[in-house]
């Protein structure tokens, strides 16, 4: 069982198994300019993201609706729907969308994921005990949205021969609580091309 041509049986899987894994690890790497785009594959990537996300706060920005009111509204971004074939990380671009907003100072928002951790501090606060009631938080403080930030992302795909058309529009409106009026409504449209490599290029 010990034979050399046993153990040579041995060593050849095992050396084609560390070679194999080995020529799929990357060894060296370096940051990247995020600015730069990089369409390494065909599907929705950060740059498409950005692109919307840019077009979007511009609008938002210098809309007419901030001439009309006297203090920053307040938004709740809620209904923002994936209506591709893709997986696009929807909570990441109206994450960006906020930030933006957020700090042009022109907008507010509200965040509807803690409102029940903000009711238990509360009424932690208002009623363990614990806490001084002259600094404890009150209920019937919070500031209530004024607007619902919506939107929706479509695509469609056109294959002819070796081109490839991708086209993505995305729509976002800005709808008032009190009267479900759309106050603001803007899109972006995006049109990506690719083509097919022959095998071995």
């Amino acid at each position: 069982m010990n034979s050399p041509l046993f153990r040579l049986t041995l060593l050849v899987p095992a050396l084609s198994l560390l070679v194999s894994c080995g020529s799929k690890q990357f060894t060296q790497g370096k940051y990247d300019d995020i600015a730069e785009e990089r369409l390494l594959d065909d599907q929705f990537n950060e740059s498409d993201m950005r692109r919307i996300a840019d077009t979007m706060v511009e609008s938002l920005t210098q809309s007419k609706l901030l001439g009309s009111v006297r203090r920053p509204p307040v938004v709740l971004v809620t209904l923002v729907k994936n209506k591709t074939d893709e997986h696009i990380d929807m909570k990441s671009m109206t994450d960006k969308i906020r930030t933006a907003l957020t700090k042009s100072g022109k907008f507010r928002f509200t965040e509807k994921e803690v409102r029940e951790e903000l009711a238990g501090e509360v009424e932690y606060q208002e009623e363990s005990g614990y806490v001084d009631a002259s600094s404890a938080r009150k209920k019937g403080k919070q500031v209530g949205a004024e607007y619902f930030l919506t939107g929706e992302i479509t695509s469609r795909t056109q294959e002819v021969g070796k081109k490839k058309y991708i086209y993505y529009k995305a729509n976002f409106n800005l709808v008032n609580i009190d009267t479900g009026i759309i106050d603001w409504s803007d899109e972006k449209e995006l049109r990506k091309y690719y083509q097919k490599r022959s095998v071995g290029m």
